[in-house]
């Protein structure tokens, strides 16, 4: 398969599986992509998702230019739920996802760890749009999204010039979380999982749906939304295990219920 998915401990690790083209995404890989992020949202044995490419060249360098032909205005008015890759845009999936960035994340792969919460990238790794360098748009994500994670005009120098931006500069600017060295990603990666496993899920899944869903509300209109995952959250059984450790000051333990 061009996509991987392996479940363990409650960690999801989703793996692009085509190194010989550096992980690009082709439409067989596109439609396995969205099949995995349906399934992870009804299952309730994941708390955290890891997304990753295979090999050490890439996370993914977006879409197979090998595919089918067709016209970018095709390509545009094509149905891809969630954006590209079927994370770059989707609101539905509340479980918190690490990007284990290993390498270039270029064009649709830029735009899925845009969709990501949380970027972990080894020093090699470095972030592209470039689209307009081959006449084409980052429609899937790129567009709508750099702007509002980096400031202005990196973003549009970005976006006008396919510039790469190196994995240092991407965590100085607040781009992504953490650099390292490729030989420590992973145990950077297990960190980050350790931390968020650490917390409710319940409460956690509450959180991305406020934050995503409320982006572009004003603060009093996002205050008095009254989301699903929010109302479940502050009636839950972790939330009344969570005051209960506190006050036997132990660990809470998490049934995600």
């Amino acid at each position: 398969m061009s996509v991987h998915l392996q479940v363990e401990n409650f960690v999801a690790t989703v793996t692009l599986s085509r190194p010989e083209v550096m992980n690009a995404v082709d439409l067989a890989t596109e439609a396995e992509l969205q099949r995995i992020w349906a399934e992870l949202e009804r299952r309730d044995d994941v708390r955290v998702i890891v997304l990753t490419g295979a090999g050490d060249r890439a996370f993914c360098v977006g879409a197979d230019m090998k595919n089918p032909s067709t016209t970018g205005l095709e390509y545009w008015g094509a149905a891809r739920p969630g954006g590209f890759g079927g994370i770059a845009l989707r609101e539905s999936l509340n479980i918190p996802v690490i990007a284990r960035v290993n390498g270039f994340a270029l064009g649709g792969g830029f735009e899925m760890v845009l969709g990501c919460d949380i970027v972990v990238a080894c020093e090699e790794a470095s972030f592209g749009l470039p689209e307009a360098l081959v006449g084409r748009m980052p429609l899937d994500g790129g567009m709508t999204l750099l702007q509002r994670q980096i400031p202005f005009r990196k973003a549009m120098a970005m976006l006008l010039t396919g510039r790469r931006m190196p994995a240092r500069e991407a965590a100085e600017i607040g781009l992504i979380n953490e650099v390292v060295p490729r030989a420590q990603l992973d145990a950077a990666v297990q960190v980050w999982i350790d931390a968020l496993l650490a917390c409710a899920p319940r409460s956690q899944q509450a959180i991305k749906q406020v934050v995503r869903r409320t982006s572009t509300l004003s603060p009093a209109d996002a205050q008095a939304l009254r989301l699903p995952a929010l109302v479940d959250a502050l009636q839950s059984e972790d939330a009344r295990e969570g005051v209960l450790a506190f006050q036997q000051k132990r660990k809470p333990q998490w049934s995600g219920r």
